[in-house]
């Protein structure tokens, strides 16, 4: 089962040694950033030796030219990373897949308004309640506004049974037993969906009849020259041959090590950092009107936000933000089990960064979040924020907003004082500055955070945009632990109870979603604790009875505990919900002989 770490587990700042290519940046900023361990400056191999990141590549660009990049790891046992090795890139895929609609859309072959069912052939988007009035168009499955299910997909591997795309958007596939459906009116909210993006590939090849890598290498890989970035599959011909293996968090190789991921255009390109600057360079060339790759038009369509979300919104492909340095970025993530970078571009001027690791999320992206604010902060790209209209913060008002607050969509944060400073705590530490009237600003992230004090000390936080009177999401100060604290001490009914009446409350809030209690479920699972993994999974079972997942993950944990027979029990479960699970199929035969 894929695990996914949504907790970040420290911070590190760096010291880089760096190869440099050309440059506009003194060589010495880049040797500045520090390594710190225990007060004391740690190489970088040192650095993922004791994190356990067996591989890392990183490139950085600016002024529209790559700078330095460099590279430190294996890609699997002893062998070295080069610079010319490639990643699985993951998500970063649907930023490729947008920009290919893109400039099919230019060249008259698509129209991305008109309801994408004119252009697939091999199955339709049932209709329902939803989008029967308003049809989905290849805009909304681009910029995840479609309200289409089915978050990710499982990788696969050789020797695995490997689904169609086909099977893929019709539930007929390990974990994902339901058909992609419409859960919200198109255009009304936003949920990311690499079940859309399937639908969207299906699109692409059901009307122009050839392979969406055949189309990506003809359009963008190909006239950009990049050599070692491909939409081929491991399993086909043409694919790569020197490509890094995914390690788990143990510094173990995955299976085979190199996923095979059908649902390309969600998840199934491979690249490295250098391929990938050249990308977002040319990207960034075409926003000033002077790439010979891609048109202006293109560019701004790609880059142009079509749905608020986050500290950011979502654009055809890429996701935008003004934050990291306050800074205009375009940009995209990936996270494949065990393997996965970033991609970050700025609006203007020509910045940016790319990198990739082979390791898990938890080992892998503080590292490399880390990285990316020390390359802002060293290299001066940072831009201060604006003081010009600070207050003066009343005492009373920092001790009242000092404490926790849970986001509906986001999950649990943190204000703290530190140094004299009010920081919020997402992952890093952003400085808060206030404006007056309950109301702060945020250093690097275009927010304003406005109080609204309660007596009960459950205080409720506006959030806006910077210059705007648009309320973007609320948040709610947290007093006591919330039930996910409570299902980490193993205390069954008192979390179970807490799970029920935030679900109640809160419906919304990503800290009772199936996937993030899953997820929860299975990093203690992977620490071997296994009674509070299994109190954790229970938990899940019975707030998402119909859900095979759920059931699955609580069999895994029985079995892995030594419990065989509650471990069948609930396998059993699994295959009454999801008859298609064949390690269910198997771990049932194994058991019941």
């Amino acid at each position: 089962m894929k695990k996914i770490n949504y907790l970040v587990l420290f911070l590190v700042a760096f010291n880089l040694s760096c190869s440099q290519e050309s440059t506009s940046v003194d060589p010495k900023k880049a040797l500045a950033l520090n390594f710190a361990k225990d007060d004391k400056s740690i190489s970088i191999e040192e650095l993922m030796k004791d994190k356990g990141l067996k591989g890392l590549s990183v490139a950085v660009f600016e002024d529209y030219k790559i700078i330095w990049k460099d590279h430190w790891g294996v890609k699997y046992d002893s062998v070295p990373l080069n610079e010319e090795t490639s990643f699985s890139t993951a998500s970063i895929s649907k930023a490729i897949t947008g920009l290919l609609f893109a400039i099919l859309e230019e060249k008259g072959v698509f129209d991305l308004d008109i309801p994408v069912n004119t252009y697939l052939k091999r199955w339709k988007i049932p209709q329902n309640e939803f989008n029967k009035d308003t049809p989905v168009t290849l805009v909304h499955l681009l910029s995840h506004t479609a309200g289409t299910s089915q978050h990710g997909f499982t990788d696969f591997y050789e020797g695995e049974k490997i689904p169609s795309i086909l099977e893929s958007i019709q539930g007929k596939l390990p974990r994902y037993d339901k058909e992609i459906e419409v859960t919200f009116t198109p255009g009304t909210d936003w949920k990311y969906s690499g079940g859309g993006y399937t639908i969207a590939m299906m699109a692409l090849e059901d009307h122009l009849g050839k392979s969406l890598a055949d189309l990506a290498q003809e359009y963008i890989f190909g006239p950009l020259n990049l050599k070692n970035t491909t939409m081929k599959q491991p399993n086909e011909e043409g694919f790569l041959t020197n490509v890094a293996k995914a390690h788990d968090n143990k510094g173990n190789i995955i299976k085979t090590g190199i996923p095979i991921t059908p649902q390309v255009s969600a998840s199934g390109m491979w690249s490295n950092p250098t391929d990938m600057s050249i990308l977002m360079i040319e990207i960034q060339k075409a926003l000033e009107g002077k790439s010979e790759i891609f048109s202006k038009k293109v560019a701004e369509r790609i880059t142009t936000i079509i749905t608020r979300k986050g500290i950011g919104g979502w654009c055809i492909g890429f996701d935008r933000f003004q934050a990291f340095g306050n800074l205009d970025w375009f940009s995209h993530g990936g996270a494949n089990t065990g393997i996965g970078g970033h991609i970050y571009g700025t609006m203007k001027e020509g910045k940016g960064i790319v990198f990739f690791g082979n390791g898990p999320n938890g080992i892998r992206v503080p590292i490399l979040d880390e990285l990316r604010s020390n390359i802002i902060e060293t290299h001066g790209w940072k831009k201060p924020f604006d003081k010009s209209k600070l207050e003066e913060l009343p005492t009373t008002l920092e001790e009242q907003v000092v404490g926790r607050y849970e986001h509906v969509g986001w999950g649990l944060n943190e204000i703290q004082k530190k140094e004299g400073k009010l920081v919020l705590v997402l992952g890093r530490d952003f400085e808060l500055f206030y404006l007056g009237d309950y109301t702060f600003g945020i250093d690097e992230i275009p927010f304003k955070m406005k109080f609204n004090i309660k007596e009960n000390g459950e205080h409720e936080v506006e959030q806006f945009w910077d210059n705007s009177s648009e309320k973007l999401f609320m948040q709610r100060k947290v007093l006591g632990k919330l039930p996910f604290e409570l299902a980490q001490e193993n205390k069954y009914e008192e979390a179970l109870a807490a799970y029920k009446k935030l679900k109640k409350e809160n419906p919304n809030s990503s800290l009772v979603s199936e996937s993030r209690i899953n997820s929860f479920g299975y990093e203690h699972l992977g620490d071997k604790k296994y009674d509070v993994a299994i109190t954790i999974f229970k938990i899940n079972t019975i707030l998402y009875p119909d859900s095979a997942n759920t059931y699955d993950s609580l069999g895994e944990a029985y079995l892995l505990s030594g419990d065989k027979k509650n471990a069948l029990k609930y396998y059993k479960k699994t295959l009454e919900l999801n008859p298609n699970n064949s390690n269910a199929v198997k771990v049932v035969k194994d058991l019941s002989e």
